[in-house]
């Protein structure tokens, strides 16, 4: 019957992953989702063979800012993020020399002067580290003025981005 939904679909489940915090999938029915990445900086991570995949949502590039905020949350930062999110993975069997990353966030969205610089110090450190790390990356779609959001299937390795302009799919597992 049309419009009846498929079986993979009654099943489907999303895991919505906050600022500071990262999550790890290997089930196909799994999507993981970030919305709104300003300066703060998407990660995802995805291992094509193992089917599995994670998504970190970091605020900000080193934790020696506050030690204590990064041994109790530490996808807040990108230094102690990024290996928790590889830890992660490693639990659920992704190997990280078959990983493909994607980056996208580190956006400018103060009306004005960004003093700091957060998004583009983020995505400096972020780079940094994957490649301390090895791991193959496949693109990104990082700066900017504008907001953007993420979702992984984890069954398909397909992200889908969204910007207010325009959206988006990347081909994680190819």
């Amino acid at each position: 019957m049309a419009g009846s939904p498929t079986l993979a679909g009654l099943f489907a489940q999303r895991s919505v992953v906050g600022v500071a915090e990262f999550a790890v999938a290997n089930s196909a029915q799994i999507t993981l989702s970030t919305f709104a990445l300003g300066s703060c900086v998407g990660v995802i991570a995805y291992d094509p063979v193992a089917k599995a995949g994670g998504l970190l949502h970091l605020m900000l590039p080193d934790s020696t800012l506050s030690p204590d905020k990064a041994a109790a949350q530490p996808a807040m930062f990108a230094d102690s993020g990024i290996p928790a999110l590889f830890n992660a993975l490693a639990g659920i069997r992704a190997q990280r020399p078959r990983m493909r990353t994607f980056i996208a966030g580190g956006a400018c969205v103060l009306s004005g002067p960004d003093n700091f610089k957060i998004g583009e110090r983020n995505a400096i450190a972020v780079r940094r580290l994957l490649s301390v790390y090895g791991c193959r990356s496949i693109g990104e779609d990082v700066g900017g003025t504008v907001n953007r959001t993420l979702h992984l299937n984890v069954g398909t390795g397909i992200l889908s981005a969204k910007l207010p302009d325009r959206s988006y799919e990347v081909p994680m597992g190819a």
